[in-house]
Protein backbone atom coordinates (compact mmCIF):
# COMPACT_ATOMS: atom_id res chain seq x y z
CA UNK A 1 0.00 0.00 0.00
CA UNK A 2 1.18 3.55 -1.04
CA UNK A 3 2.44 5.32 2.47
CA UNK A 4 1.20 8.44 0.68
CA UNK A 5 -2.22 7.13 0.32
CA UNK A 6 -5.40 8.38 2.20
CA UNK A 7 -5.90 5.39 4.41
CA UNK A 8 -4.92 6.55 7.61
CA UNK A 9 -6.96 9.70 7.50
CA UNK A 10 -9.90 7.38 6.26
CA UNK A 11 -9.22 5.39 9.63
CA UNK A 12 -8.64 8.08 11.94
CA UNK A 13 -10.32 11.07 11.04
CA UNK A 14 -13.94 12.13 12.08
CA UNK A 15 -14.45 14.73 9.30
CA UNK A 16 -12.62 15.28 6.07
CA UNK A 17 -13.00 18.14 3.55
CA UNK A 18 -13.07 18.34 -0.22
CA UNK A 19 -11.64 21.65 -1.13
CA UNK A 20 -10.36 23.17 -4.34
CA UNK A 21 -11.20 24.71 -7.41
CA UNK A 22 -14.26 23.60 -9.70
CA UNK A 23 -14.12 21.09 -11.94
CA UNK A 24 -11.31 18.99 -10.76
CA UNK A 25 -13.26 15.80 -9.32
CA UNK A 26 -14.25 17.48 -5.69
CA UNK A 27 -17.46 15.12 -5.93
CA UNK A 28 -16.18 12.40 -6.94
CA UNK A 29 -13.41 12.17 -4.42
CA UNK A 30 -15.90 12.85 -1.50
CA UNK A 31 -18.05 10.38 -2.55
CA UNK A 32 -15.27 7.45 -3.35
CA UNK A 33 -13.68 8.63 0.15
CA UNK A 34 -17.55 7.62 1.75
CA UNK A 35 -17.79 4.67 -0.19
CA UNK A 36 -14.47 3.49 0.98
CA UNK A 37 -14.85 4.14 4.54
CA UNK A 38 -17.85 2.49 5.11
CA UNK A 39 -17.09 -0.69 3.41
CA UNK A 40 -13.72 -0.76 5.52
CA UNK A 41 -15.94 -0.43 8.51
CA UNK A 42 -17.00 3.24 9.61
CA UNK A 43 -20.66 4.70 9.25
CA UNK A 44 -20.09 7.57 6.46
CA UNK A 45 -22.13 10.31 5.42
CA UNK A 46 -21.12 12.15 1.97
CA UNK A 47 -22.68 15.78 1.73
CA UNK A 48 -22.48 17.36 -1.24
CA UNK A 49 -23.23 20.87 -2.69
CA UNK A 50 -23.05 19.68 -6.21
CA UNK A 51 -26.45 19.76 -8.05
CA UNK A 52 -25.84 17.18 -10.80
CA UNK A 53 -27.30 13.96 -10.03
CA UNK A 54 -23.76 12.07 -11.03
CA UNK A 55 -23.16 11.62 -7.30
CA UNK A 56 -26.60 10.01 -6.46
CA UNK A 57 -26.29 8.09 -9.90
CA UNK A 58 -22.96 6.74 -9.14
CA UNK A 59 -24.48 5.52 -5.73
CA UNK A 60 -27.02 3.77 -7.02
CA UNK A 61 -29.77 6.38 -6.40
CA UNK A 62 -32.19 8.29 -8.27
CA UNK A 63 -31.78 11.24 -6.60
CA UNK A 64 -30.72 13.01 -3.64
CA UNK A 65 -32.21 15.91 -1.35
CA UNK A 66 -31.45 17.79 1.75
CA UNK A 67 -32.04 14.90 3.98
CA UNK A 68 -30.03 11.82 4.86
CA UNK A 69 -30.44 9.09 2.38
CA UNK A 70 -29.02 5.73 3.11
CA UNK A 71 -27.42 3.33 0.14
CA UNK A 72 -28.43 0.43 -0.24
CA UNK A 73 -26.18 -2.43 0.10
CA UNK A 74 -27.66 -3.76 -2.71
CA UNK A 75 -26.05 -0.55 -4.88
CA UNK A 76 -22.90 -2.46 -3.72
CA UNK A 77 -22.90 -5.77 -5.46
CA UNK A 78 -21.47 -5.00 -8.73
CA UNK A 79 -18.23 -4.65 -6.78
CA UNK A 80 -18.22 -7.87 -4.87
CA UNK A 81 -18.03 -6.13 -1.43
CA UNK A 82 -20.05 -6.39 1.38
CA UNK A 83 -20.48 -2.84 2.93
CA UNK A 84 -19.63 -3.33 6.74
CA UNK A 85 -21.20 -0.34 8.40
CA UNK A 86 -23.93 2.48 6.92
CA UNK A 87 -23.06 4.69 3.84
CA UNK A 88 -25.44 7.44 3.77
CA UNK A 89 -25.13 10.36 1.24
CA UNK A 90 -27.16 13.84 0.70
CA UNK A 91 -27.06 17.13 -1.23
CA UNK A 92 -27.07 20.42 0.38
CA UNK A 93 -30.01 22.77 -0.54
CA UNK A 94 -28.92 25.93 0.11
CA UNK A 95 -32.16 28.01 0.41
CA UNK A 96 -33.58 25.05 2.60
CA UNK A 97 -30.82 25.08 4.88
CA UNK A 98 -30.60 28.66 5.42
CA UNK A 99 -34.57 28.38 6.23
CA UNK A 100 -33.88 25.49 8.65
CA UNK A 101 -31.25 27.55 9.93
CA UNK A 102 -33.72 30.33 11.01
CA UNK A 103 -36.21 28.16 11.90
CA UNK A 104 -33.90 27.03 14.31
CA UNK A 105 -32.49 30.09 16.07
CA UNK A 106 -34.98 32.78 15.55
CA UNK A 107 -37.81 33.31 17.79
CA UNK A 108 -41.47 32.21 16.59
CA UNK A 109 -42.56 35.84 16.36
CA UNK A 110 -39.41 36.78 14.14
CA UNK A 111 -39.38 33.70 12.01
CA UNK A 112 -42.32 34.24 9.11
CA UNK A 113 -40.31 37.98 9.24
CA UNK A 114 -37.12 37.00 8.21
CA UNK A 115 -37.83 33.67 5.99
CA UNK A 116 -40.36 35.92 4.18
CA UNK A 117 -37.96 39.11 3.63
CA UNK A 118 -36.35 39.85 0.53
CA UNK A 119 -33.60 40.93 1.70
CA UNK A 120 -32.91 37.21 3.24
CA UNK A 121 -33.98 35.53 0.22
CA UNK A 122 -30.89 37.08 -1.51
CA UNK A 123 -29.00 36.10 1.73
CA UNK A 124 -29.71 32.97 0.99
CA UNK A 125 -29.57 31.97 -2.62
CA UNK A 126 -27.15 35.26 -4.05
CA UNK A 127 -25.30 36.92 -1.28
CA UNK A 128 -21.06 36.00 -1.85
CA UNK A 129 -20.01 33.68 0.41
CA UNK A 130 -23.40 33.05 1.48
CA UNK A 131 -23.01 29.01 -0.27
CA UNK A 132 -19.46 28.68 1.31
CA UNK A 133 -21.00 29.58 5.03
CA UNK A 134 -24.04 27.63 4.87
CA UNK A 135 -21.96 24.87 4.12
CA UNK A 136 -19.76 25.00 7.04
CA UNK A 137 -22.77 26.20 9.50
CA UNK A 138 -24.61 22.03 8.28
CA UNK A 139 -21.77 20.42 8.70
CA UNK A 140 -21.06 22.09 12.11
CA UNK A 141 -24.51 20.90 12.86
CA UNK A 142 -23.84 17.31 11.62
CA UNK A 143 -21.36 16.76 13.24
CA UNK A 144 -22.81 17.98 16.61
CA UNK A 145 -26.07 15.75 16.38
CA UNK A 146 -25.20 12.69 14.13
CA UNK A 147 -23.43 9.93 15.13
CA UNK A 148 -21.51 9.32 12.32
CA UNK A 149 -17.76 7.93 12.28
CA UNK A 150 -17.13 10.22 9.62
CA UNK A 151 -18.26 12.97 7.60
CA UNK A 152 -17.00 13.75 3.80
CA UNK A 153 -17.67 17.37 2.68
CA UNK A 154 -17.81 18.28 -0.63
CA UNK A 155 -17.44 22.07 -0.97
CA UNK A 156 -18.50 24.96 -3.56
CA UNK A 157 -16.03 25.76 -6.30
CA UNK A 158 -13.93 28.46 -5.94
CA UNK A 159 -11.27 29.99 -7.81
CA UNK A 160 -9.14 31.52 -4.63
CA UNK A 161 -8.90 30.04 -1.10
CA UNK A 162 -9.63 33.40 0.77
CA UNK A 163 -13.38 32.68 -1.13
CA UNK A 164 -13.73 29.23 0.87
CA UNK A 165 -12.07 30.16 4.05
CA UNK A 166 -13.35 33.65 4.66
CA UNK A 167 -17.23 33.35 3.31
CA UNK A 168 -18.15 32.75 7.09
CA UNK A 169 -16.42 36.69 7.93
CA UNK A 170 -18.46 37.98 5.24
CA UNK A 171 -21.46 36.99 5.61
CA UNK A 172 -21.36 37.83 9.20
CA UNK A 173 -19.93 41.08 8.55
CA UNK A 174 -22.80 41.85 6.82
CA UNK A 175 -25.46 40.57 9.03
CA UNK A 176 -23.77 42.92 11.80
CA UNK A 177 -22.73 46.03 9.21
CA UNK A 178 -21.85 49.04 11.48
CA UNK A 179 -22.43 51.51 8.43
CA UNK A 180 -25.99 49.90 7.65
CA UNK A 181 -27.22 50.27 11.05
CA UNK A 182 -25.82 53.51 11.47
CA UNK A 183 -27.98 54.42 8.09
CA UNK A 184 -30.65 52.28 9.80
CA UNK A 185 -30.74 53.91 13.44
CA UNK A 186 -34.22 55.45 13.32
CA UNK A 187 -35.54 52.91 11.94
CA UNK A 188 -34.03 50.09 13.82
CA UNK A 189 -35.19 52.07 17.06
CA UNK A 190 -38.83 53.36 16.37
CA UNK A 191 -39.97 50.69 13.43
CA UNK A 192 -41.90 50.95 11.07
CA UNK A 193 -42.96 54.22 11.50
CA UNK A 194 -39.51 55.55 12.64
CA UNK A 195 -38.60 54.49 8.94
CA UNK A 196 -41.23 56.08 7.03
CA UNK A 197 -40.60 59.78 9.17
CA UNK A 198 -36.92 59.09 7.92
CA UNK A 199 -37.14 58.32 4.83
CA UNK A 200 -38.97 61.71 4.59
CA UNK A 201 -36.70 63.89 6.64
CA UNK A 202 -33.24 61.86 6.45
CA UNK A 203 -30.53 63.43 3.69
CA UNK A 204 -28.97 60.20 3.28
CA UNK A 205 -31.71 57.96 2.82
CA UNK A 206 -33.70 60.13 0.35
CA UNK A 207 -30.45 59.94 -1.56
CA UNK A 208 -30.12 56.25 -1.54
CA UNK A 209 -34.33 55.62 -2.05
CA UNK A 210 -33.13 57.55 -5.47
CA UNK A 211 -31.55 54.54 -6.41
CA UNK A 212 -32.67 51.64 -4.28
CA UNK A 213 -36.66 52.89 -3.70
CA UNK A 214 -38.08 53.56 -0.30
CA UNK A 215 -39.84 50.25 -0.28
CA UNK A 216 -36.34 48.63 -0.63
CA UNK A 217 -34.74 50.28 1.85
CA UNK A 218 -38.20 49.51 4.22
CA UNK A 219 -37.17 46.30 3.80
CA UNK A 220 -33.96 46.07 4.00
CA UNK A 221 -34.64 48.24 7.56
CA UNK A 222 -37.13 45.10 8.44
CA UNK A 223 -34.80 42.70 7.98
CA UNK A 224 -31.81 44.85 10.09
CA UNK A 225 -34.40 44.99 12.75
CA UNK A 226 -34.98 41.20 12.83
CA UNK A 227 -31.99 39.82 12.40
CA UNK A 228 -30.06 42.27 14.97
CA UNK A 229 -31.04 40.00 18.13
CA UNK A 230 -29.56 36.58 16.07
CA UNK A 231 -25.85 37.97 15.61
CA UNK A 232 -24.49 36.85 18.62
CA UNK A 233 -25.90 33.59 17.96
CA UNK A 234 -24.41 33.58 14.23
CA UNK A 235 -21.24 34.39 15.79
CA UNK A 236 -21.10 31.60 18.19
CA UNK A 237 -21.87 29.45 15.61
CA UNK A 238 -19.34 30.55 13.45
CA UNK A 239 -16.33 30.33 16.42
CA UNK A 240 -17.91 26.54 16.93
CA UNK A 241 -17.32 26.10 12.80
CA UNK A 242 -13.77 27.28 13.15
CA UNK A 243 -13.06 25.19 16.07
CA UNK A 244 -14.72 22.44 14.02
CA UNK A 245 -12.01 23.57 10.88
CA UNK A 246 -9.24 23.97 13.66
CA UNK A 247 -10.02 20.25 15.51
CA UNK A 248 -7.59 17.58 15.12
CA UNK A 249 -9.85 15.16 13.92
CA UNK A 250 -10.86 17.20 11.33
CA UNK A 251 -8.61 16.93 7.27
CA UNK A 252 -8.51 18.93 4.32
CA UNK A 253 -8.12 17.18 1.01
CA UNK A 254 -7.05 19.69 -1.15
CA UNK A 255 -8.30 17.92 -4.80
CA UNK A 256 -6.71 19.41 -7.84
CA UNK A 257 -5.30 18.50 -11.48
CA UNK A 258 -2.51 18.39 -13.38
CA UNK A 259 -3.55 21.74 -15.01
CA UNK A 260 -0.41 24.55 -14.45
CA UNK A 261 -3.32 26.55 -13.24
CA UNK A 262 -5.17 24.36 -11.09
CA UNK A 263 -1.73 23.68 -9.61
CA UNK A 264 -0.87 26.96 -8.68
CA UNK A 265 -4.46 27.76 -7.13
CA UNK A 266 -3.65 24.34 -5.17
CA UNK A 267 -0.80 25.72 -3.86
CA UNK A 268 -1.81 28.79 -2.63
CA UNK A 269 -4.52 27.40 -0.83
CA UNK A 270 -2.55 24.92 1.02
CA UNK A 271 -0.50 28.14 1.88
CA UNK A 272 -3.90 29.70 3.04
CA UNK A 273 -5.11 26.28 4.77
CA UNK A 274 -1.32 26.09 6.77
CA UNK A 275 -1.78 29.54 7.73
CA UNK A 276 -5.20 29.27 9.14
CA UNK A 277 -3.63 26.21 10.87
CA UNK A 278 -6.03 24.24 9.30
CA UNK A 279 -4.13 20.12 8.67
CA UNK A 280 -4.62 19.40 4.84
CA UNK A 281 -4.05 15.08 5.19
CA UNK A 282 -3.42 14.70 1.53
CA UNK A 283 -3.08 16.33 -2.38
CA UNK A 284 -5.24 14.98 -4.64
CA UNK A 285 -4.02 15.18 -8.59
CA UNK A 286 -6.70 13.84 -10.21
CA UNK A 287 -6.88 12.98 -14.29
CA UNK A 288 -2.92 11.92 -14.24
CA UNK A 289 -2.25 10.91 -17.69
CA UNK A 290 -0.66 7.76 -17.53
CA UNK A 291 2.86 6.77 -18.59
CA UNK A 292 2.38 4.27 -21.78
CA UNK A 293 3.42 1.24 -20.50
CA UNK A 294 6.09 -0.77 -22.12
CA UNK A 295 3.25 -3.56 -23.42
CA UNK A 296 2.04 -0.99 -24.98
CA UNK A 297 5.17 -0.20 -27.01
CA UNK A 298 5.58 -3.65 -27.60
CA UNK A 299 1.69 -4.49 -28.75
CA UNK A 300 2.26 -1.34 -31.50
CA UNK A 301 5.86 -3.26 -32.75
CA UNK A 302 3.51 -6.32 -33.63
CA UNK A 303 1.09 -4.00 -35.95
CA UNK A 304 1.36 -3.06 -39.99
CA UNK A 305 3.75 -0.36 -40.92
CA UNK A 306 0.64 2.23 -41.24
CA UNK A 307 -1.04 1.07 -38.38
CA UNK A 308 2.10 0.98 -36.23
CA UNK A 309 3.61 4.92 -37.17
CA UNK A 310 -0.50 5.66 -36.07
CA UNK A 311 -0.28 3.67 -32.79
CA UNK A 312 3.26 5.05 -32.07
CA UNK A 313 2.49 8.61 -32.37
CA UNK A 314 -0.54 8.53 -29.71
CA UNK A 315 1.68 6.63 -27.32
CA UNK A 316 4.17 9.53 -28.12
CA UNK A 317 1.56 12.69 -27.91
CA UNK A 318 0.48 10.42 -24.48
CA UNK A 319 4.35 9.90 -23.14
CA UNK A 320 4.57 13.83 -23.79
CA UNK A 321 1.27 14.68 -21.70
CA UNK A 322 2.50 12.09 -18.95
CA UNK A 323 6.19 13.83 -18.43
CA UNK A 324 4.48 17.00 -18.61
CA UNK A 325 1.93 16.26 -15.35
CA UNK A 326 4.99 14.15 -13.60
CA UNK A 327 6.50 17.63 -13.53
CA UNK A 328 4.01 19.64 -12.68
CA UNK A 329 3.27 17.23 -9.60
CA UNK A 330 7.36 17.61 -8.60
CA UNK A 331 6.70 20.90 -8.64
CA UNK A 332 3.75 20.75 -6.51
CA UNK A 333 5.19 18.53 -4.07
CA UNK A 334 8.19 20.46 -3.85
CA UNK A 335 5.99 23.60 -2.64
CA UNK A 336 3.78 21.41 -0.13
CA UNK A 337 6.64 19.83 1.44
CA UNK A 338 5.33 17.18 3.57
CA UNK A 339 1.92 16.91 2.31
CA UNK A 340 1.18 13.62 1.16
CA UNK A 341 0.40 13.35 -2.44
CA UNK A 342 -2.39 10.94 -4.13
CA UNK A 343 -2.42 10.62 -7.92
CA UNK A 344 -5.64 9.21 -9.73
CA UNK A 345 -5.35 8.90 -13.38
CA UNK A 346 -7.24 9.88 -16.11
CA UNK A 347 -9.79 7.01 -17.04
CA UNK A 348 -11.15 6.36 -20.38
CA UNK A 349 -15.23 7.50 -19.40
CA UNK A 350 -16.15 10.34 -16.67
CA UNK A 351 -17.02 8.05 -13.22
CA UNK A 352 -20.34 7.24 -13.50
CA UNK A 353 -21.33 4.49 -11.62
CA UNK A 354 -20.71 2.22 -8.27
CA UNK A 355 -17.85 0.56 -9.87
CA UNK A 356 -15.96 3.66 -11.55
CA UNK A 357 -16.40 5.17 -8.02
CA UNK A 358 -14.96 2.00 -6.56
CA UNK A 359 -11.97 2.52 -8.53
CA UNK A 360 -11.09 5.85 -8.05
CA UNK A 361 -10.83 5.11 -4.16
CA UNK A 362 -8.51 2.21 -4.62
CA UNK A 363 -6.57 5.18 -5.95
CA UNK A 364 -7.14 7.26 -3.18
CA UNK A 365 -6.27 4.41 -0.53
CA UNK A 366 -2.98 3.31 -2.40
CA UNK A 367 -4.85 0.02 -3.61
CA UNK A 368 -3.77 0.82 -6.91
CA UNK A 369 -0.71 3.17 -8.08
CA UNK A 370 -0.10 5.08 -11.03
CA UNK A 371 3.99 3.90 -12.10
Amino acid sequence: MSTTALSPALAGKRVLICVGSGGVGKTTAAAALALRASVDGRSTLVCTIDPARRLANSLGLTALGNAETRVPATALEPLGVQPRASLYAMMLDMKQTWDELITRVAPPEQRERILSNRFYQSLSTALAGSQEYISMEKLWELRRSSNYELIVLDTPPTAHALDFLDAPNRVLDFLDNDAAKWLLTPALKAGKLGMSLFNRGGYVMRGLAKFTGTEMLQELSNFMLAISSLNEGFRERARGVRQLLEDPNTGFVLVTSPHPERMDEAIHFHRMLKQHRMEVVSLVVNRVHPMPTEALWADAATLTPSRRAKVEETLREQQIMAEQDRTGINQLQAACPGVPIVQVPRFALDVHDISALWRTGRYLVGDETLG
